[in-house]
C-alpha cells in the first residue's frame, strides 16, 4: 500500500515546487524587471521587443545619486539624498510615535476583556480600511491652519495613521500568546503594570516588535498621498523623489528605476538589522 501511494505523493511535491516557483517568479519578475532597467540605457528601454541582453551600465546609478556632469561641475547635488534623509526622518519617527503609544494600547487590548477588546480592535483596523482619498482633503485644510504643512511633525503625526493600528493589531496577537503566569508571578513579587510591561512583557515579546516595527517602516516607507498632498519642498519624501524623473516633456524610466531600486535599500537594511530579533523565539522556556 505504501508503494502504491509513493507515486502520488511523489507528484504532490512536484506540483507543490512548481506552485512555489510560479509563485516566486510572479512576486520577483517585477524586481528583477526594474532592477535590470535602471542598469539599461534609454536606447535598451524602450527598444521593442524588450531586450533581456544588453551591456549594462551605472550611469542612471550616477546620476541619480551624484547628478549629471553639469550637476557635479556647479557643486549641485541631486535632490534624491534629500528625499531620502526625509523619508528616514519621516518614517523612523512615525514607527518611533508609535511604538510608544501602541505599546501599552496593544497590552491593554490582549488583557482586557476580550468583547470589548474586540470591538476596539475593529475599530483600530478601520483606520486602515479608509480610503487615504477620503480623508487628504480635510487634513490639508487642518494642516495649512494650523502650521503643520510641510513640517517634519506633520507627516509624523498623518503617518499614525499607517503605523499605529499596524503596531497595536501586530502586537496584540504576540502579547496574548505570553503566558499569564509570567505576569502573575511578577505580581506576587510586587511588580506594577509599568515593571511588567517593560521588564516582562517587551523583552519576550521583542520578535513581535521587531516584525510590527518593519512592517509598519514598509508601509510608512512607501505611502505617496500623504507625501504628495501634504508634504512641501522642505519634508518631499522618497516616494516623491521617485516623480521627479517624470518631466514635461518624457519620462526618464532609468532614471526612476534606479531611483526605485536606491530607495528600497533602507528598508533592506532595517530587515537585516532586525533578522535575530524575527527568528528568535517568542516564549520558548519562558514558564518553568
Amino acid at each position: 500500500m505504501a508503494a502504491r501511494s509513493t507515486p502520488r505523493h511523489l507528484l504532490n511535491g512536484i506540483l507543490l515546487i512548481l506552485g512555489y516557483a510560479l509563485l516566486g517568479g510572479f512576486v520577483l519578475f517585477p524586481i528583477y524587471w526594474i532592477f535590470t532597467m535602471s542598469l539599461k540605457e534609454f536606447g535598451d528601454i524602450i527598444a521593442y521587443a524588450p531586450r533581456f541582453t544588453f551591456a549594462p551600465t551605472l550611469s542612471n546609478y550616477v546620476e541619480v545619486l551624484f547628478g549629471t556632469a553639469a550637476d557635479q561641475a556647479g557643486g549641485v547635488m541631486p535632490d534624491l539624498l534629500r528625499f531620502l534623509r526625509n523619508s528616514v526622518i519621516i518614517s523612523s519617527g512615525a514607527v518611533l510615535l508609535s511604538v510608544i503609544l501602541g505599546l501599552p494600547a496593544a497590552y491593554a487590548l490582549a488583557r482586557g476583556e476580550p468583547r470589548r477588546a474586540n470591538r476596539a480592535r475593529f475599530t483600530i483596523l478601520s483606520f486602515r480600511f479608509a480610503p487615504e482619498l477620503a480623508i487628504i482633503l480635510p487634513l490639508y485644510a487642518f494642516y495649512t491652519m494650523t502650521g503643520l504643512y510641510d513640517s517634519f511633525l506633520g507627516m509624523i503625526l498623518v503617518h499614525q495613521l499607517i503605523t499605529l493600528p499596524l503596531i497595536i493589531l501586530i502586537l496584540m496577537s504576540f502579547i496574548r500568546d505570553i503566558p499569564l503566569e509570567i505576569e502573575e508571578a511578577a505580581r506576587i513579587d510586587g511588580a506594577g503594570p509599568l515593571t511588567i510591561l517593560l521588564s516582562i512583557i517587551v523583552p519576550i515579546a521583542r520578535p513581535g516588535l521587531a516584525s510590527a516595527m518593519i512592517i509598519a517602516f514598509i508601509f510608512s516607507w512607501n505611502n505617496l498621498i500623504f507625501g504628495l498632498v501634504l508634504a512641501g519642498g522642505e519634508t518631499r519624501p522618497i516616494t516623491m523623489g521617485i516623480l521627479q524623473a517624470m518631466t514635461f516633456d518624457q519620462i526618464k524610466w532609468g532614471l526612476m528605476a534606479a531611483a526605485a531600486m536606491v530607495s528600497a535599500v533602507p528598508g533592506m537594511i532595517a530587515s537585516l538589522l532586525f533578522q535575530r530579533q524575527i527568528t528568535s523565539g517568542l516564549t520558548l522556556g519562558a514558564v518553568k
